[in-house]
């Protein structure tokens, strides 16, 4: 298949969306499928740059996200270059810009469109005039207006399955998690980021994640004061940069925890895994997850996972082997106390084992080629049924018209 993945947001953005689309297209290519990106500009990609089968557009600063892009110009760019590659199938993965630009395309082109709802955008609102503009009903009407005549809906979680279903999209919804490369992470890190850190014989705990508000960053500090009187040495990692650093950094102040939290900032994602490798335990509080990527990633890297309690995480982590959740810093701090505690209790990986063969990029990728499939079998038989009712419409208008005369 020649497949066009149109997205906002892709590498050297560093984000869930873009590592999901970059492991996607990674085994479409390995399964011998070509998949072409089309994307924004980015000002880490110097012009002229070249990049085998990604397409950029013109972009500028998404509002309020200043470290995202979106494409302000490439509707017929768009089109012709689909047209060359002679595409069989848009996968749209962004409900902004270059959403719609696919959305122009494969109507154009009659070709089916399948798309990603990646973002929990509810979760989002304050970041828009302080929540003082949209509402949860906008939200609503905005995604159906979206979707309207898509051929599939990839939902990554069943959160945001019932979240769509609740919208009343008609579109089909099929729950496929975000897969992960398992070679990227089930390794020997390529970094011995202890020993740069100089924390060789102490716990470590690590949060990987934008450092936004929404990742509840503030509440893992919070369980800090708790886990040190317990284990006086334990130090947290936090691996990202974001609007929230600022505050976070003054809050470990205002706690007088000292070198026991140390902001690392953004790095590059090629050695996230060493990152990962690094702690003892992964620690996330976010309450914002479509899907927790970076748990999976944590899972597959060999550490334990603690993460806020939820329909999602409770099902992936459920085995004390893997992972546990919690629903406030005080249980949090807990079980990272028990854990630390009795490593030897929770050493077995038979879990962690059949848990990421389910979620392997070969199974991601095997699950979204048979949707691609099943949409283009919904689509073609929807444009049958259009084609099959447009007469009968017409003669029925006709017939009511003539009586009223």
């Amino acid at each position: 298949m020649n497949i066009g993945i149109f997205t906002d947001t892709y590498f050297p953005q560093v984000s869930g969306v873009a590592t999901s689309i970059k492991t996607l297209k990674t085994d479409l290519e390995r399964k011998g499928h070509s998949v072409y990106i089309f994307t924004t500009t980015d000002p880490k990609v110097p012009e002229g740059t070249e990049e085998p089968n990604i397409f950029r557009f013109t972009s500028v600063p998404f509002v309020s996200f200043t470290d995202r892009r979106i494409a302000v110009r490439g509707l017929f760019h768009a089109l012709q270059v689909a047209k060359k590659l002679r595409l069989d199938i848009v996968h749209t993965q962004t409900e902004f810009a270059l959403g719609y630009i696919g959305k122009f395309v494969a109507r154009n082109l009659k070709i089916p469109v399948v798309h990603t709802y990646h973002t929990m955008y509810e979760d989002y609102l304050h970041y828009v005039m302080n929540g003082h503009l949209l509402r949860p009903y906008h939200v609503k009407q905005i995604s159906r207006a979206f979707l309207h005549n898509d051929s599939g809906v990839v939902a990554p979680s069943a959160r945001v399955q019932t979240t769509l279903e609740g919208y009343g999209i008609s579109a089909p919804i099929r729950i496929i998690p975000t897969g992960v490369d398992m070679l990227q992470y089930d390794h020997a890190p390529s970094r011995d980021i202890r020993s740069e850190l100089g924390l060789n014989d102490v716990p470590v705990l690590v949060s990987v994640s934008r450092v936004a508000y929404e990742k509840r960053i503030d509440r893992v500090i919070d369980a800090m004061p708790r886990i040190l009187r317990q284990h006086p040495d334990t130090v947290l990692l936090v691996v990202g940069d974001g609007p929230a650093r600022e505050s976070l950094e003054e809050q470990a102040e205002t706690l007088e925890l000292g070198d026991s939290v140390r902001f690392l900032g953004e790095v590059n994602h090629d050695e996230v895994a060493d990152y990962y490798h690094a702690g003892d335990i992964f620690v996330s509080a976010s309450d914002s997850e479509a899907q927790g990527l970076t748990y999976i990633e944590a899972m597959a890297s060999g550490v334990k996972v603690l993460a806020l309690r939820g329909d999602y995480t409770n099902a992936l982590l459920d085995d004390p082997t893997i992972g546990r959740t919690f629903k406030n810093p005080s249980e949090m701090a807990a079980q990272v106390v028990d854990y630390l505690d009795h490593p030897e209790q929770y050493s077995n990986d038979d879990a962690r084992s059949a848990k990421l063969q389910s979620v392997s990029a070969d199974e991601f990728g095997n699950r979204i080629l048979q949707f691609y499939q099943d949409a283009t079998v919904y689509y073609q038989t929807a444009i049958a049924g259009r084609e099959n009712r447009g007469p009968i419409r017409l003669h029925r208008v006709r017939r009511r018209n003539s009586i009223n005369d």
